[in-house]
């Protein structure tokens, strides 16, 4: 394996004159540039679209999350060089993965992802981080077939789970349902996987890796049984880098918008959350739970910032490079980003606090649930006369995929994937509301 072979693209890219980025400066740009990426300013992060004035999208989130792994890159990089250096840890690299790594999720967030699963049940399921590997290799529209053309390392550090749906899935799916609205969405969480319809493109990215590596990147460390989907065992060091900060910007960042519109009190910060800082409390240095608790819920917005950006730094610089498999023959795999056991326990019990009081809160439920029906909706009238249905350019693919055999089903998904809150919630209007015509 050379080096080099991470830096290849699918497709020739042809040279610019005077163009001296490197080749994640390059996929960087392609991102920030992508249709998919100027979409997330109008998808769900955790509050909808429309309920406060100035909440997270998942654009704000995204660039939150790049911000977060471009420090950490720092972070590592200063306190061990030489391995940082020899595994070529980039910013520029990792600010792409964290802007890409939610172009895949559909409208309405997890609910519309959900949604999206059920109606692929018989076609190779729906799921977030799939729908993105296959927009930045096949559909977005910067080549003629390979997507954004990405490199290789810039592709293996979306791979979240580089399993095949097919092998991750549990082996018996829940019932049917009768009507939409009857969905037990709890049994219907995607497996956390890549299409089978994109195993090419996978098998062209594990290239460089020699068969053992191949083989053993693809194990779980929970194997699918009748009732549960397994769980992919590992990640690249890139991966591991963009998920920390993802988990940085979804614990701490979304916390910040929870309490400034009210979604989270002083009173239930202290009945649910307090109890573990005092407990963690011993563990860290320079650490005042109070002043903490005083500083989140202070009626200066500053001090609120300053709390936030204490949390952030905290984590953050607990981070090391450690080993994560030395059965591995390439590097990239060998290691991975690693929280010190405070930090993670800490950043758990906020992610867990975030999706208990308020992704789980009844107001937010209504609006998953409301969104749900408008994408099942969706894609149950697009199935049944694609043709007609289906803008022009759509229409084509599905035919063409039919044409090769191929799972036209997919279209549709993507299709609908890809649309923002509002552009879905209009085209269920435009298709299923009856307006009274203007005098």
């Amino acid at each position: 394996m050379r080096s080099s072979d991470w830096l290849e693209r699918y497709a020739p890219t042809p040279k610019r004159s005077g163009d001296t980025r490197s080749v994640f400066q390059r996929d960087k740009a392609r991102i920030l540039h992508s249709a998919a990426f100027r979409r997330l300013q109008a998808k769900t992060q955790v509050m909808y679209i429309g309920m406060h004035d100035f909440p997270r999208t998942r654009l704000t989130h995204s660039l939150e999350a790049s911000q977060i792994g471009s420090s950490l890159v720092a972070h590592l990089s200063q306190q061990q060089p030489e391995l940082s250096q020899s595994l070529g840890l980039s910013k520029s690299l990792i600010e792409s993965l964290c802007l890409a790594h939610d172009i895949g999720h559909p409208p309405f967030g997890h609910g519309g992802e959900i949604a999206l699963n059920y109606m692929m049940r018989r076609n190779g399921g729906f799921e977030g981080n799939g729908q993105t590997f296959r927009i930045v290799t096949q559909i977005e529209a910067y080549t003629p077939n390979a997507g954004m053309n990405l490199c290789r390392r810039t592709l293996l550090g979306l791979l979240k789970y580089p399993v095949l749906m097919s092998s991750a899935r549990r082996e018996i799916l829940p019932d049917d349902v009768a009507h939409f609205r009857h969905l037990p969405t709890r049994q219907w969480l995607p497996a956390k996987a890549l299409y089978d319809d994109d195993k090419e493109a996978l098998d062209w990215l594990l290239e460089p890796l020699s068969h053992a590596d191949r083989e053993r990147f693809g194990q779980f460390s929970e194997s699918p049984s009748t009732d549960s989907h397994g769980r992919s065992a590992f990640k690249s060091v890139d991966a591991s880098i963009m998920e920390i900060a993802d988990d940085i910007a979804y614990g701490v960042h979304d916390l910040e918008d929870a309490i400034v519109v009210g979604l989270i009190n002083r009173e239930l910060w202290l009945e649910q959350m307090f109890p573990t800082l005092q407990a963690l409390a011993s563990s860290f240095t320079d650490f005042d739970a109070v002043e903490l608790t005083d500083n989140l819920f202070s009626s200066h917005h500053y001090e609120r910032k300053a709390a936030i950006g204490s949390l952030v730094n905290r984590i953050l610089t607990s981070s090391r490079l450690v080993t994560q498999d030395q059965q591995f023959e390439s590097s990239l795999l060998v290691y991975k980003a690693q929280l010190a056991s405070p930090e993670q326990q800490l950043l758990n019990a906020l992610k867990q606090f975030i999706f208990k009081f308020v992704i789980r809160k009844p107001e937010m439920q209504v609006q998953e649930f409301k969104g749900q029906q408008i994408v099942m909706e969706l894609f149950d009238a697009l199935a049944v006369e694609p043709d007609r249905l289906l803008p022009e350019n759509t229409a084509a693919r599905y035919q063409a995929a039919q044409k090769k055999g191929l799972n036209a089903a997919r279209v549709i998904s993507d299709y609908l994937s890809g649309m923002t809150d509002a552009y879905a919630a209009k085209l269920h209007q435009d298709l299923f509301s009856v307006q009274p015509p203007r005098m």
